[in-house]
């Protein structure tokens, strides 16, 4: 399946960058690594050697309908078009990565790569096939969780924490690029807490590993040989690796991946507004999340929440950014309630809200 990646407007950002002053003698620069000045650089070989035989390629084929081509739209043909393709199904196919979490055959890897698909095989490192079934998807966190039933135990990686990653970390990911088979690359985290427009839940680990298409849902590993993300989108001019590749955090994806496997969907909480950042000017005043409307029916209207309300705090916890408030809201199981600090008319109150169930869930 094709890898997910930014589009061409990336291609503005690569021209070179103008010099802000005059170029630095090596001696004024920032030292080199003791480790680097003694040629003890990393070697990768024994933590690919431990974690590949835990990581997957997976092929995928979906059956979708056959559509009339845009130059039959609107002609006599197009009726005729569509009688002699009735019933008929157009089969494609894609290709993956994931990785064993679980000796009983329990898989991680995109939502993306598995979508709509009628058949999923995975391929093991020893070149064996076997054939998966879909536990469960989360299209927000774009994870999904695959089940094969193997001859015997296989070779599990275990998560690490995401929140440990330090920028400038080595880091390596594995996977199956272009279709090749079991490959790795070597990068460190670039950045962390990328937001890219995926969805409400962007919290991405960028890095300079290769990634290309074909590694989403391989895994990113620390230098102990734990998952601390999964390789899911890069940024590109060219839909190849420009060095700007971005995973899903574990700490974000572990809930995620349990839930599949217990329930095999996730469930979420949900208010039912509409919000958006309050930043006070020439920083006078509270930080907060604006609501801005209000859906009919929702737990917040049912709790008395207003348009124009501003919360301030969950839980007695402060809450200064919207997405800070959908996430901690969609952690909340539905059915439970929460106590939100609203400003109302400049005066401070307090309202509680029984969360709800996000539509669609399930």
């Amino acid at each position: 399946m094709p890898r997910r990646h930014l589009g061409r407007a990336a291609a503005s950002l690569m021209a070179p960058l103008a010099l802000a002053g005059p170029l630095l003698p090596l001696a004024a620069c920032a030292p080199v690594p003791a480790a680097a000045q003694r040629g003890l650089l990393p070697d990768f070989a024994d933590l690919a050697e431990r974690v590949q035989p835990a990581v997957v390629n997976i092929a995928v084929t979906s059956e979708q309908r056959v559509e009339v081509p845009p130059e039959l739209r609107g002609t006599p043909f197009e009726r005729y078009f569509r009688d002699r393709q009735r019933g008929r199904r157009q089969e494609t196919v894609g290709a993956g990565s994931g990785f064993v979490i679980d000796p009983g055959g329990f898989i991680v890897t995109n939502n993306h790569v598995v979508g709509n698909a009628s058949r999923v095989v995975v391929a093991l490192q020893d070149g064996s096939e076997l054939t998966a079934r879909v536990v469960g998807t989360d299209e927000l966190t774009d994870l999904a969780l695959l089940k094969v039933e193997p001859r015997g135990p296989m070779t599990a990686v275990p998560w690490g924490s995401s929140a440990a990653a330090r920028v400038g970390s080595w880091v390596l990911a594995a996977g199956n690029p272009f279709g090749l088979g079991g490959t790795v690359t070597a990068g460190i985290i670039s950045a962390r807490g990328r937001e890219i427009g995926a969805g409400p839940f962007d919290d991405f680990i960028q890095t300079d590993a290769a990634i290309n298409p074909g590694n989403s849902g391989g895994p990113l590993f620390n230098a102990a040989g734990e998952v601390i993300g999964i390789n899911t989108a890069i940024y590109s001019p060219s839909g190849a690796s420009a060095g700007i590749g971005f995973a899903t955090p574990s700490d974000l994806a572990r809930p995620v991946i349990e839930q599949l496997r217990r329930d095999g969907r996730v469930e979420r909480g949900w208010l039912g507004v509409s919000v958006q950042d309050v930043v006070p000017e020439n920083g006078q005043g509270r930080r907060g999340v604006l609501i801005a409307g209000i859906e009919r029916n929702s737990p917040a209207g049912r709790a008395g929440l207003r348009q124009g309300d501003i919360v301030v705090a969950i839980n007695g916890d402060r809450v200064e950014t919207s997405r800070a408030l959908v996430r901690t809201v969609a952690a909340v199981p539905p059915g439970q309630t929460l106590r939100l600090t609203v400003l109302r008319e400049g005066r401070e109150r307090e309202l509680p809200v029984q969360v709800g169930r996000r539509p669609g869930a399930g």
